[in-house]
This record gives structure tokens, sequence and C-alpha cells, in this order.
């Protein structure tokens, strides 16, 4: 197989998680093994250089992103070149099938969880220990703008006011150990914020930049841990979020990479991110569709939710799009859909779009109530 045909399969690598590494990993040493096809030393040299084309070209991509890749390359090579005339061309090829059959299968996503809102949700460390979530959005700065300075509400976990959120730094970064992203949303459901011009919008994101991103100052209310991006849960205010967004953007050019996550309501367009989602500034979309009931997921009208995900994802030039959800029946006044349903009938049709991402969920404590994230996660 040329390097060029190996190029043109577009894979999804970043989803292919840990579980599929490792099964790839037994079906190769089970091929290996069973394979007792004594073939000439041509065929063999086939063999062989096929399977260091795959080593080379496709698991150095597959399996670097976990803690097998090193180990797998390693035993590869010593098991091509000690059974050079067992392993057979058949056994690469049928080897090279099983790697794209899991790729190809493999429409993994991730849940996003917001946390923040309940003291009695836990910890950040113990949230990204569960090993539930691949994203964490901490909630919220709800206040900023209108001449106001930015503050942050984590709820019953700290005080901020006497920097008592600095402490949460570490957890951020044992989050981040763990290859969990860690962003802070900015809004939510309060009307403590607007944007009164794209001056003050690109002075709200320098602050951002300098207390939560890469930035520098003397009061970060979250410590010096640095978070992995922005997300914008915008449910009011006035529109300067262009401005805010680009200017993020702007900031973190040449250095680490700053993520922008937005959480528009599913009726579209979003009433104040559509300007700034139009942008194709934003990597991630979260779309709420609770609370929306013209949108929502229903068994008796499944149409409604599948034409705004269709619209949604053919609209907005984001990279991945997650579905929204509420954890819990109480986590919201509607759009609560069943897990058996959500794995039977919601995930299977959004699946179908190539840029779909995962699911979000609201939030963290109605997960514990409910196991929600548990329920779902193998069929995420």
């Amino acid at each position: 197989m040329s390097r060029n045909t190996l190029d043109v399969i577009d894979f999804d690598f970043e989803k292919v998680g840990t579980t599929y590494a490792a099964l790839a990993i037994r079906q190769a040493d089970l091929l290996i093994g069973l394979d007792h096809m004594i073939i000439n030393s041509n065929r063999g040299k086939i063999a062989a250089a096929l399977i260091d084309s795959i080593n080379s070209q496709l698991y150095k991509r597959l399996l670097l992103q976990n803690h097998f890749a090193s180990q797998f390359s390693k035993n590869l090579r010593s098991n091509s070149s000690e059974m050079g005339t067992k392993f057979s061309a058949k056994s690469a090829f049928l080897f090279l099938g099983i790697l794209l059959n899991l790729a190809f299968k493999t429409k993994a996503g991730s849940i996003v969880i917001y946390w923040g809102q309940d003291g009695r949700e836990g910890t950040l460390t113990s949230t990204c220990a569960s090993r539930k979530y691949g994203i964490v959005n901490i909630a919220f700065l709800s206040i900023f703008g209108n001449g106001r300075k930015p503050q942050i509400n984590l709820a019953g976990h700290c005080d901020p006011a006497s920097n008592g959120c600095q402490k949460v730094s570490n957890d951020i970064r044992n989050c981040q150990n763990q290859g969990v992203k860690v962003m802070l949303s900015i809004g939510g459901g309060t009307s403590g914020y607007t944007l009164t011009s794209d001056a003050e919008a690109r002075g709200v994101a320098e602050y951002l930049w300098n207390n939560f991103l890469s930035g520098r100052s003397n009061s970060r209310p979250l410590g010096d841990a640095i978070l992995d991006g922005i997300d914008f849960d915008i449910e009011g205010g006035q529109l300067h979020y262009v401005a805010l967004a680009t200017r993020l953007s702007e900031l973190s050019r040449g250095g680490r990479k700053v993520y922008l996550t937005a959480a528009p309501q599913c009726p579209f367009p979003d009433e104040w991110l559509d300007d700034a989602l139009q942008t194709g500034l934003f990597d991630y979309v979260y779309i709420q569709f609770y609370n929306n009931r013209p949108c929502e997921y229903s068994t008796i009208n499944p149409k409604k939710f599948k034409d705004s995900w269709n619209r949604w994802t053919s609209s907005v030039p984001a990279q991945k799009f997650f579905v929204g959800l509420p954890a819990s029946q109480q986590a919201a006044g509607s759009g609560y859909v069943g897990a058996n349903i959500l794995k039977s009938q919601v995930l299977p049709f959004v699946k179908g779009s190539s840029k779909y991402g995962g699911v979000m969920l609201w939030n963290k404590y109605h997960d514990d109530r409910n196991g929600y994230s548990s329920q779902i996660r193998d069929s995420v």
C-alpha cells in the first residue's frame, strides 16, 4: 500500500480511544500467533514491508495518543522480522482490514459536562477521575461588561472574593494530566452580563486571556493553571461577541491552542451568538436541545429535532457539534431524553454527520443523581 493511498483516507484519529487501540493490538498478536502458513521469502518480505508501512503511516498516527503506542511499535517490528516466513501476506492484509474496520466503525464521541453550579457535585478532580468526560466546562463567569469587573461564581465550591477559588488550579491540572480539556464558561442563565461595545468586548477578551489563559495577572481567580479555552453560554445581553471571539483568537496566535466553544439554543439562528458562530472561529458547538420545545427530541415527532440538527451542522462552520441535553428530568424544564431512547434513536441519527462530536450534559450534580453519563458513555 502506497503512502498516497494511506494519506487520502480520512480518519477521526482523535476519537479513537484506548479500548480500541488495545483491541487492535490483541487482534494483531492473535494473527501473528495463529498464522502457521510457511511462505517463501519473497512473500515474507512483502508482508514485512506492508506491516512496516502500516506501522509507520497508520499506527504512528492512530496510537501515539495512548500508552500502547511505544510497546506496540516495538513488538510489531520484532514479530514481523522474527516470523518472516510465517507471517503471510494474507494475514497482513487481514490485519490492515481490522485497522480500517476499527477506524471507520469507531465514530466515538465525547461527553461534555458543566461543573461548578452545585457544591454537592464533588470536586473538579473527582469529576475528571471518573473517566466519564472528555471536556469539563467550569460554570460560570457570570458577571462582565457594562463597565463591571468580570467575576466568576462557582456556587458552593469556593469564594472568589477571598481568592478561595485559586485552589481549583490543582484540580485543573489534574484533569488536564488525564487528557480532559477544562474550559471556562462565560454567561449562563443570568442577567449579570452584557457587552456595550466592540471595544469593551476586546477588553473582556484580554481579561480572560490574562486571568484564565496564557496571559499574566497578579490576581488570577482560578490560580496559575492555564485553561484550555472559553465556552460561550450566552443567553442574553447585547451583541458584541464577534469582537470577543476574534480578540481571543488573535491573542492565541502562535502560542498554545485556545479552544472556543459555544452553547447556543437550538432554534436557528441563535439570537445572541449567530454572528460570532459564522466567523468560523469556534471549534465545538453544544446545541441546547432543552427548554426549547420547537426543536427538542420527541418520539412522537423526531423530525423537528432532526431538521434542527441538520440545519446547525450544515450552516455553522464549526469542527464538531454536540447534542446538548439535561442530565436528568429535574435539570431542565423540558427536553430530557431517556438513556435508552438516546442510544437507540438519537445517537444513530446524529452519528451520521461527519461533524458529530458527542453529547453535552447539564450538569454534573444532576448527572451524579441520575447516572446518565454512565448509561450512555459506551454508545456516545
